[in-house]
């Protein structure tokens, strides 16, 4: 593996949701908590930033071009040549109840997954949708805290998903054909807690550690097989990208962090990126 080295100069508060466009050769990411969608073009280094009304909390590529983007409180579909919010659909939970979108990742049929969580407490009164192509909403799992992680295996057999309220990263039995999950079982149990995570294509995951120091990747039978140690505790997302799809993008936070942690972790919230000598498989488009 190469040296792990710093993309761009901005300092993100809660960078998430890294997703790669083979199209446009480009990487796409979050920053919730500044409502911003983030760019970087691979050939040149140049990064653009668009804001949004409500929180950004995680994105996935359209098939039909452009992102879906999920904020706080609605799924919208944007388009980022124009900055134009296309469509808007209103989550099912309700504005009010302190609930938010989570971490979001398309199936290998173009069904959206997604959490939801309440944006100021760890209770678990949390959820995990499918956003389908056709636009409705179908609840998964429910009594989810902090709603992490998602990912599939190669073979589309299993499904991974966390609730870093109990550190714990699951593993379901998938249908690729109905959308459905079914015997959930502990993968592995982390010393913090599990956040964004990729796949690559020996059926390894790869996990940011958020307050970890790290990207965990773990053998399918949850054995840790390597770890990357970065200079910030807070690392929340990772994806892999580049022309081979063997670059580790990987985004960090600084969000509520002291005065003293930063002077420690002045590095906290950039955007970093590794060769992880493994090719990654590319994040699923949406259908919608």
């Amino acid at each position: 593996m190469d040296q792990l080295r710093q993309i761009g100069n901005e300092k993100d508060i809660q960078g998430e949701s890294p997703v790669w466009c083979a199209r446009e050769q480009a990487l796409y990411w979050v920053d919730t908590r500044s409502r911003l969608v983030r760019r970087l073009d691979h050939a040149s280094g140049q990064i653009n930033s668009w804001k949004l009304p409500e929180l950004t909390c995680s994105i996935v590529i359209r098939d039909a071009g452009g992102l879906l983007v999920a904020m706080q409180n609605a799924i919208v579909l944007f388009d980022a040549r124009t900055g134009e919010v296309l469509e808007r659909i209103n989550a099912p939970h309700a504005p009010e109840a302190g609930m938010r979108f989570a971490d979001g990742r398309c199936d290998r049929r173009g069904r959206f997954w997604v959490g939801a969580k309440h944006d100021a407490s760890s209770a678990p009164i949390g959820f995990l949708y499918r956003f389908d192509p056709d636009h409705s909403f179908t609840a998964m799992e429910t009594g989810v805290a902090m709603p992490n992680s998602l990912a599939w295996s190669p073979d589309n057999r299993s499904m991974y998903f966390a609730d870093a309220a109990v550190r714990t990263i699951f593993t379901y039995s998938f249908d690729i054909e109905h959308g459905t999950i079914a015997a959930r079982k502990p993968f592995a149990i982390c010393d913090w807690s599990p956040d964004g995570a990729a796949m690559d294509s020996e059926g390894y995951l790869w996990n940011a550690g958020y307050r970890g120091w790290r990207v965990t990747r773990y053998a399918p039978d949850g054995r840790v097989d390597r770890e990357i140690k970065l200079p910030v505790s807070l690392v929340t997302a990772c994806t892999f990208g580049g022309p081979n799809m063997q670059t580790l993008y990987i985004t960090t936070a600084r969000q509520k962090m002291t005065e003293e942690a930063l002077a420690e972790q002045p590095l906290a919230g950039a955007l970093f990126a590794i060769d992880a000598g493994v090719r990654g498989l590319e994040e699923p488009r949406y259908a919608g």
